[in-house]
């Protein structure tokens, strides 16, 4: 009851200061002072007393779709473990499920977009689409060879990797964690992908998708995004916290690494721009050769004896 009381808290609270931190960590590097760390949860409370303007050419679809985004994201993240160390649903194979409960999230997004009739949203689900179809197969390829390494089949197998690889299994969790970090810049349309702060539509994906909604849809939409960054920064938590260290241990470390990663994004977006368009798959292939020297050094140590 403990655990799963604390997986929820940190789940629905730890998005909204992520985002602080972000933004904090944006205006550190601009020298300025920047609005608190508990502004994207004032941002939240004040869309949800809003009211909305929904167009008339759309239809259910684009009505319902914030609440089955948000729903999706929170399912998924009952299979990755959290502040505790456990994760809510743990299952063989839950990586699987996680991946397609949240790729049915980003299919109403989807339709969402084309449901407004709008040809800039269009474009903006058309690369959605697209960016999200070469990332899923290099993240399948990380999480099945982790799995496979540690025999394993569930989230926990990313605790497992240095009692099975060895002196190999520092170099997988680094080729890991780029990996993911790569995938969190993808998914999440942070730079240099995507930049959220952009009001230009020929170069905008994620937030250009989002351009009719408001009000309380706008907030859950918002929320979700926060929460789906949680949750691959939790991953990337799980890679670097083993599962031999006790709880009083790997708590605060959990904290710690989750905003660390939060100041390397916002480092990050102050430090470049964004990709041109042609630049971007370059950058998502990245992730797919990481992915694939990920599955060379598991096969060599299961099959090579290394």
């Amino acid at each position: 009851m403990t655990i799963l009381f604390l997986n929820i808290l940190i789940l629905l609270i730890a998005p909204f200061f992520i985002i602080g931190i972000i933004k904090k960590t944006k205006a550190f590097w601009a020298g300025r002072k920047g609005v608190s760390i508990m502004q994207p949860l004032w941002d939240f409370i004040r869309l949800m007393k809003k009211g909305e303007v929904v167009s008339e050419t759309t239809s259910w679809v684009f009505r319902y779709t914030p609440v089955i985004a948000l729903a999706s994201i929170l399912f998924a993240a009952m299979f990755v473990p959290l502040i505790t160390g456990k994760a809510i649903i743990n299952i063989p194979f839950a990586f699987v499920i996680f991946s397609y409960v949240l790729g049915l999230g980003k299919f109403f997004s989807l339709l969402s977009a084309l449901d407004t009739g709008s040809s800039f949203e269009g474009m903006g689900a058309s690369r959605e689409a697209c960016f999200s179809t070469i990332v899923e197969p290099a993240f399948f390829i990380t999480l099945a060879s982790v799995a496979a390494l540690s025999q394993n089949y569930s989230f926990e197998s990313l605790k497992l990797i240095l009692k099975n690889a060895g002196g190999y299994g520092y170099i997988i969790i680094a080729l890991a964690v780029v990996t993911l970090f790569i995938m969190l810049l993808i998914e999440c349309c942070r730079v240099p992908v995507d930049d959220p702060t952009t009001h230009l539509e020929l170069t905008m994906i994620h937030e250009v998708m989002i351009l009719d909604n408001s009000g309380i849809d706008l907030g859950l939409i918002t929320w979700s995004a926060a929460i789906k960054m949680f949750i691959f920064e939790a991953l990337i938590a799980n890679l670097l916290i083993p599962l031999s260290w006790a709880w009083w241990i790997s708590i605060p470390a959990f904290l710690v690494i989750i905003c660390i990663l939060s100041v390397i994004i916002g480092t990050v977006e102050s430090s470049m721009a964004r990709f041109r368009m042609t630049h971007v798959f370059e950058f998502i292939f990245l992730m797919s050769i990481t992915a694939l020297l990920i599955l060379a050094l598991v096969i060599y140590r299961i099959y090579g004896g290394g």
